[in-house]
């Protein structure tokens, strides 16, 4: 068996794969393979809702937002892929004064950013979405530069980008083995195909703990299923003419936006369920799981009264796909110390939105030997002592149930 050698194999071809892909290649490291063992997009990315947001409570997780974006557009002028960004702005609303103040205190962080936000009240907020009830509304954190991407537009630019500088990429090659030889370098063993590299990033979302367990690593990620409903178009949205912003409300909780002439609504219900904790099907790839209407019913009645055009119009979709979690709601991303030139990118249930920012944060801390800017609550060294599966799980749980409540609202859901 004749080896393939690179300096640095990426496993997954999701959004933040092709995007530590693209990342290297735009640092110089070229001589990279990524391996997919589906499709481009297979696992989660490809039914992501593709909402990309500028909110957050910290600005160095912010700094991911911005980055997403900003990598997605810059794939699109160099290839010439649409990413499909749909600038519509988007609102958080406040129902209470805590959330209205912590909204006010990030004022001087945006400021300093360079970002666009403001605090808005129920005036502006119905001229902003006149679909909306705002009875109970305090205000809003308004970012009017958020939107929405094709989540498969955005993930084949960040490919053809990275494929233009020199790497390579493929697709159809399920991974068989993979071990750290004696001189330090990492064997991947694809289909019969033998590939080496100094670097290894596993990029696999709810698959990246099996695939490191045989390594000695047990990180604690597992799949959870999250629901997101399309509906038929309805008359009031077709009448308007424009886009309608991105609300999400912490009462729902969950996030509405519109979708052609109708609208989507993730929903984080207060009993989630997770799925294959023990392990994910090696034939999973561009499915859907069975939805369940019934255990939404409380967060949609919330949603059809924050936004009565939800009532009148029927449902013409309800997909039931996995997010991956970690037991804190925050990605992993980064070297794993025991295993020098291991790498880990995983655990983003906000794939779109930080994928981009994620995989320019990675590729920046390989090339050059250090992280670009402190963040240390997404290092994998922070799940070193193994926690026990019903733990991770009841705590990936929790943290979602928890929707838009929590002090880490700004990447526990977005």
């Amino acid at each position: 068996m004749m080896t393939q050698v690179y300096q640095a194999i990426v496993i997954g071809g999701g959004i933040v794969g092709c995007s530590v892909l693209n990342g290297l290649a735009q640092r110089g490291i070229t001589n990279t393979l990524l391996i997919e063992k589906n499709e481009l997009t297979s696992g989660s990315t490809w039914h992501a809702a593709g909402n990309c947001t500028h909110f957050g409570h910290d600005a160095e997780i912010t700094q991911l937002y911005i980055n997403s974006l900003k990598t997605y557009e810059q794939a699109q002028t160099e290839t010439g892929q649409s990413v499909g960004f749909h600038k519509t702005g988007s609102l958080r609303l406040a129902s209470t004064p805590e959330q209205l103040s912590a909204y006010r205190t990030l004022e001087p962080m945006y400021e300093r950013l360079g970002i666009r936000y403001s605090v808005v009240d129920p005036d502006q907020i119905k001229k902003l979405h006149p679909l909306m009830n705002v009875d109970g509304v305090l205000g809003a954190a308004h970012t009017p530069d958020d939107g929405h991407v094709d989540p498969t537009g955005a993930t084949h630019a960040l490919a053809a980008a990275a494929r233009a500088r020199g790497a390579n990429i493929l697709r159809h090659h399920p991974v068989d083995a993979i071990e750290q030889l004696t001189d330090g370098t990492w064997k991947v063993v694809a289909r019969g195909e033998a590939f080496t590299a100094e670097k290894l990033i596993v990029a696999t979302s709810f698959w990246a703990r099996e695939m490191l367990l045989p390594l000695g690593v047990d990180m604690p990620l597992y799949a959870l299923e999250h629901h997101e409903i399309v509906t038929e178009a309805h008359v009031d949205v077709a009448a308007l003419g424009w886009e309608l912003p991105t609300v999400r409300d912490p009462l729902i909780p969950g996030n509405v936006r519109q979708e052609g002439k109708g609208f989507l609504i993730g929903i984080y219900e207060p009993q989630p369920k997770a799925w294959n904790t023990s392990g994910i099907p090696p034939e999973f790839g561009q499915e859907l799981l069975v939805p369940d209407i019934d255990r939404l019913m409380d967060n949609l009645e919330v949603a059809m009264w924050r936004f009565p055009a939800l009532a009148e119009a029927g449902i013409k979709v309800a997909n039931n796909g996995p997010l991956c979690y970690a037991p804190d709601g925050m990605p992993v991303l980064g070297p794993v110390s025991s295993h020098p030139g291991l790498w880990i990118a995983s655990g983003f249930h906000v794939g779109i939105g930080t994928g981009g920012g994620a995989g320019q944060f990675l590729s920046d801390w390989i090339a050059k030997g250090k992280p670009p800017y402190d963040l240390n609550a997404v290092h994998p060294d922070r799940f070193a002592n193994p926690i026990p599966r019903e733990d991770a799980v009841r705590q990936c749980l929790a943290h979602y149930a928890a929707g838009y409540a929590t002090p880490k609202e700004d990447l526990e859901v977005a």
